[in-house]
């Protein structure tokens, strides 16, 4: 599987997202990856993100990845966004979630999206990162904040 340095684009990520609840959050990513040609159809990917969201992906520390498989999709689409306010994402640990990271596979790929999953889970355990994630002052900071955590864990692609 290919690194999140081969999937982040830095105009896939939101410095700070507006939304203030979880479909708020779901639908503002969606609108960015419809304007950024990533996905056709905005409305099926909210559609697919939330009948998995029946169960939380906020996963506690102040993390969330909300995730979904989209047929005919031609690879993995990975977005970062930011809310310093902080959004009630039925987090396991009932804390606001700040950062989030948002990932869509092709749906007959689902060796990819568990690696995806569990890569992006891997990287967010440092709270190093998320600390630095959340005084970031611009994406491209962001963006290699991100990069140089996943760089940490090159050799277990």
């Amino acid at each position: 599987m290919p690194g999140i340095q081969d999937l982040l684009d830095g105009d896939l990520i939101i410095e700070e997202l507006q939304a203030t609840d979880k479909t708020g959050v779901i639908r503002e990513f969606a609108a960015l990856l419809g304007r950024t040609g990533r996905i056709p159809d905005e409305e099926h990917l909210v559609s697919v993100i939330l009948q998995r969201e029946s169960t939380t992906t906020g996963i506690g520390d102040g993390i969330a990845i909300p995730h979904g498989r989209l047929k005919d999709l031609p690879g993995v689409i990975i977005a970062f966004g930011r809310s310093r306010k902080g959004v009630d994402f039925q987090a396991m640990d009932n804390k606001p979630v700040h950062l989030f990271f948002l990932f869509v596979t092709p749906d007959n790929r689902p060796d990819v999206h568990l690696a995806t999953l569990r890569r992006l889970a891997r990287v967010t355990r440092s709270a190093v990162l998320r600390d630095r994630l959340m005084h970031a002052v611009d994406r491209q900071e962001m963006q290699k904040l991100i990069l140089d955590e996943d760089g940490r864990y090159a050799d277990t692609r």
